[in-house]
């Protein structure tokens, strides 16, 4: 079953095998902090917000020193709009009719706030549902307010833009029907590192 991120928008969601609450509570979320995402196409960093999204910040800083995100890859790219990663599934090629429905189990609560969805900012996916988030995200590639409020922003690219630009630049093709937005070169995310935020942006 493929759910929708947003009904309107017919974007794939993130959401996992078991609809249950998040079993272990992670860690406080750290402003202090920035995430380096090696991808085939290059490195970008981004920081975060977590005073206006802890619990969501918090769950992807655990994801990714777990090195759950490892070996994933961004599925769903639409020029001028965003880039989707973060589904388990897309670990295994086999795994293409399902692209877009994977995530790590469980579900996290929504954090909507007052952050814009503007070129950079990163934001998870989600179903119908406002409280379906797991572990799927995506990279905003242009201005889209008709997503402030209803999608959980929680970060913003603050190094690698270029590489934004070269991945949102692989072709695509049309998925089940719709729009074309399923590459057809893997985009692949190598590694995602937590360091702290000082070594990557300097005193």
């Amino acid at each position: 079953m493929k759910l929708l991120l947003f009904p309107a928008l017919l974007l794939t969601a993130a959401i996992g095998s078991a609809f249950a609450a998040d079993p272990a509570t992670p860690a406080p979320a750290d402003d202090q902090v920035a995430a380096v995402i090696k991808t085939t196409d290059g490195t970008m960093v981004a920081a975060f917000w977590p005073k206006e999204a802890p619990a969501t910040v918090a769950n992807f800083l655990k994801l990714a020193k777990a090195g759950f995100y490892n070996g994933t890859a961004f599925h769903r790219i639409i020029p001028g709009f965003m880039i989707q990663g973060g589904d388990p599934l897309t670990k295994d090629p086999a795994n293409e009719a399902r692209f877009g429905t994977g995530g790590p189990g469980y579900e996290i609560k929504a954090e909507f706030n007052a952050h814009k969805h503007v070129r950079g900012v990163l934001s998870m996916a989600r179903s119908a549902d406002p409280d379906s988030a797991g572990s799927q995200f995506f990279l905003m590639l242009g201005d889209a307010p008709h997503l402030d409020g209803q999608y959980t922003a929680f970060g913003h690219l603050i190094k690698g833009d270029d590489v934004l630009k070269r991945i949102s630049e692989t072709p695509t093709v049309a998925n089940d029907g719709g729009e074309p937005s399923k590459p057809t070169q893997r985009v692949e995310i190598k590694s995602i590192d937590i360091v702290p935020l000082k070594d990557v942006v300097g005193h």
